[in-house]
């Protein structure tokens, strides 16, 4: 059973109602060029982000600074301030949200719908995810020319999928914080625009800090989880991404979580919010803000009951360094812990000119002429390059499974000859399915049944209803191919909705095995952002093919088709382990990784070793080869190594050298590959991982024959690792980086001497 969307409110509902419409209304820029905003100094272009940002802020009455620390900023027509939206989505294209006003048809009705972030995550192609997010962003700037979005927009998701039954998974690129985090960079960098540019295109909020990845578990929820993490695994796996959000890739916001993390509200604790976040990472910029998850606050006063008044939890959250709240708990309880003394106006300001500062970055507050972004238009929504962009994302990131005696990919029938398909399952027409959560109108959805017939020479025998077999053993009787397309969806897992099984449903387990015992080729693509426990069906000879498709987004039925007939070799790769039916009984509250010799079997590729499908699995059409070398300096002793690096400010992000990997295509299809380097060896503490992702790339267009050259940097970061007491420690010992998963095609090995060398300590936690 779904857990509610929204926790038990402290704060008025029709109040809530009413901000929310005002909210989603078309909202107009402000006007420098005129009075009264004329003359205030946050229209000054020569004056910095913070002055600018402060001399509106030092203009607002008391009431007005408390009703703007919300999602809502009312306009203030005295100043000629106009309101302005912060919650606009954007996880895989424009979503539907308060901020985000599609038009009912015509211009601005629709933008374009990438795969969800887990099929991205598949691809191991920063470039592309750079390039869906710059896509979405110019989407964004048009729809908020015309005042029909904000320009602040509430993604990504950058909590790891630790648990495989976790129901927002599909929001995330995968399993592995490394893979995460240079997702991350990527698309941050993609969204906000040039890190030169002295105007943002968009801000992103990297989210959901921290340790956040339950929806619900028996009696537990988003809203009431209190995750316990040690502080090793905090530092190694639950905020890495968001380090690289912040630190690296310098996002504008942040956004803090449902849960409690070691017993304090993620929102209210001092420790998270400006200890790690701002003072250790260094993100203290006059621009840089923290917002709640919507109705965050009313979450940490009723579900976790940390405080004794609500005013209490509001003043906490400010003084903690929350900015804006998703919801009206501010509004609602600030003004009376204001009026005992729990907060000061000073806390207020600071909250707000961060807000406003962020806005001048935007440009939101200079002369239209004078900046590039105003002058996106709706010419360059669901353009061709768009278009074909969406598709390309969709390809890249299925994930071939298996390939029996070559049966994938399908011939294109020869003129004159037809070939006959039973297109069979639940997703055989599928349209807004494809598209998984956090989906605006896309402007247009093919589904599988449209792909396969714009295939030449192709006869498609389509059944969707699949409670009664019999009409879709008659189809594929009478078919040379059957296709079955199903799996999961957000009717199995959501936000709110978390899975309680691995398995496929037995209507669909029985239906894919009759059909197979026909002895037709048969090709199963699974649908779903979670894994299933395919072992059955991996086992069965009459099952050819298997290809992972995820949610593939507007044109996901014609990227299908691309796939299945060779159009496009597939060359992604899982992004998630797919674990076996019996995981589950790990609890899902239950936040350790490594595996504890009773109920915990241990987490992710690193420490579970029992997989179906490992993390980083995936098919090809071709067959490649590899050899691999380690350039670099030559140094092996620690000290001397570390040393090298000092003039780098970030001692993790030095590089310890590059391994060099010739990549030949020996087959007869040209493929991408996305080369997969992992580590491994007798070096740190124990226990120890099975091996970690230290870098990748993906190679494009491979001829047969042909050979293509990638340097992989390995910086000293990926080569460390964290111990108990929270030190990210380089270690002495023996090292093995191997390329690829299952099998592996090349490796190096080498010896680092001397003594440990910490890169870098976590901060402690007062007790």
């Amino acid at each position: 059973m779904a857990a509610a969307l929204i926790p038990t409110l402290a704060t008025n509902f029709t109040t809530l109602i009413s901000v929310f419409g005002a909210a989603s209304q078309i909202r107009a820029f402000p006007e420098c060029t005129r009075e009264p905003l004329k003359s205030v100094g946050i229209c000054d272009t020569s004056a910095s982000n913070l002055e600018r940002s402060t001399s509106l802020v030092n203009l607002f009455t008391l009431e007005e600074k408390i009703q703007a620390v919300t999602l809502y900023i009312p306009g203030i027509e005295r100043l000629g301030v106009p309101s302005y939206t912060l919650w606009n989505e954007a996880l895989h294209g424009l979503g539907t949200s308060i901020g985000l006003n599609f038009a009912r048809s015509g211009n601005f009705s629709a933008a374009t719908s990438f795969p969800q972030p887990i099929v991205l995550g598949a691809a191991f192609d920063d470039s592309l995810v750079y390039e869906v997010a710059t896509a979405i962003s110019i989407e964004g700037r048009a729809f908020g020319n015309v005042g029909r979005a904000g320009l602040d927009y509430w993604t990504p998701n950058v909590n790891p999928f630790r648990d495989p039954r976790w129901g927002r998974g599909k929001e995330t690129p995968g399993e592995d914080p490394f893979r995460v985090s240079a997702y991350t960079k990527a698309f941050v960098a993609g969204l906000e625009g040039p890190h030169s540019s002295r105007t943002k295109r968009g801000v992103a909020t990297c989210k959901h800090y921290a340790a956040y990845d339950l929806e619900n578990y028996q009696n537990v929820t988003r809203f009431t989880f209190d995750a316990l993490v040690n502080v090793q695994d905090l530092a190694e796996y639950y905020t890495p991404p968001f380090k690289a959000c912040t630190r690296d890739a310098n996002a504008g916001s942040i956004m803090c979580s449902y849960n409690s993390v070691n017993g304090i509200p993620s929102c209210l604790d001092p420790w998270l919010l400006q200890t790690v976040l701002r003072e250790h990472w260094g993100w203290e910029s006059d621009d840089h803000y923290i917002t709640t998850d919507c109705f965050g606050l009313d979450a940490a006063y009723m579900e976790h009951n940390y405080t004794s008044t609500p005013e209490e939890t509001a003043a906490l959250a400010l003084k903690a360094g929350t900015d804006n709240d998703c919801g009206i708990f501010f509004p609602t309880y600030l003004p009376s812990a204001l009026s005992k003394g729990l907060i000061s106006e000073t806390d207020l300001d600071r909250a707000l000119i961060r807000v406003f500062a962020a806005l001048v970055r935007l440009g939101y507050y200079d002369p239209p002429e004078s900046q590039p972004y105003r002058a996106i238009s709706h010419d360059s929504v669901n353009t061709a390059v768009t278009q074909k962009l969406a598709r390309k994302a969709a390809t890249s990131g299925m994930v071939l499974l298996k390939n029996k005696r070559n049966t994938l990919p399908l011939p294109i029938p020869t003129k004159g000859v037809q070939l006959s398909v039973a297109l069979v399952g639940d997703w055989a027409n599928a349209t807004t399915d494809m598209l998984g959560g956090y989906s605006g109108p896309a402007p247009f959805l093919h589904s599988p049944l449209y792909g396969l017939q714009r295939i030449p020479g192709i006869t498609v025998n389509m059944v969707v209803e699949i409670n009664d077999p019999a009409p879709a053993l008659e189809a594929a009787k009478s078919s040379d191919i059957v296709l079955y397309i199903g799996g999961i969806d957000e009717h199995v897992e959501s936000e709110g909705l978390d899975r309680t099984v691995l398995t496929w449903n037995s209507t669909q387990k029985s239906l894919i095995t009759s059909l197979a015992k026909l002895g037709k080729k048969m090709v199963l693509a699974q649908s779903g952002g979670g894994q299933l426990d395919d072992s059955e069906f991996l086992a069965n000879p009459n099952i050819s093919s298997i290809l992972w498709i995820g949610y593939p987004g507007q044109d996901g039925g014609v990227a299908l088709a691309d796939i299945l007939f060779g159009r496009v070799a597939p060359a992604g790769r899982l992004p998630i382990s797919q674990y076996p039916a019996d995981y589950v009984s790990l609890p899902a509250t239950d936040m350790n990784l490594r595996p504890d010799g009773k109920s915990n079997p241990g987490r992710t590729y690193k420490w579970y070793n029992k997989a179906v499908l490992p993390f980083g699995f995936g098919l090809h059409y071709t067959t490649f080869r590899a050899k691999a070398s380690l350039e670099n300096d030559g140094l092996k002793d620690l000290g001397e190594i570390v040393k090298r690096c000092r003039g780098v400010q970030r001692l993790d992000l030095c590089e310890f050298g590059h391994i060099v990997v010739d990549i030949r295509n020996t087959g007869k299809v040209k493929s991408d590959y996305s080369a997969l380097a992992f580590a491994s060896g007798h070096y740190g503490p124990l226990p120890r991982p099975i091996k970690e992702l230290v870098a990748y790339t993906r190679l494009h267009d491979i001829e047969p024959g042909k050979t293509q050259r990638v340097r992989l940097p390995i910086t000293l970061g990926s080569l460390a690792r964290w111990d108990k007491q929270g030190r990210n420690v380089l270690f002495p010992g023996l090292y093995r980086i191997a390329i690829d998963t299952t099998p592996e095609l090349a490796w190096v090995t080498f010896a680092l001497v001397g003594k440990p060398q910490a890169l870098e300590i976590f901060p402690k936690r007062p007790v």
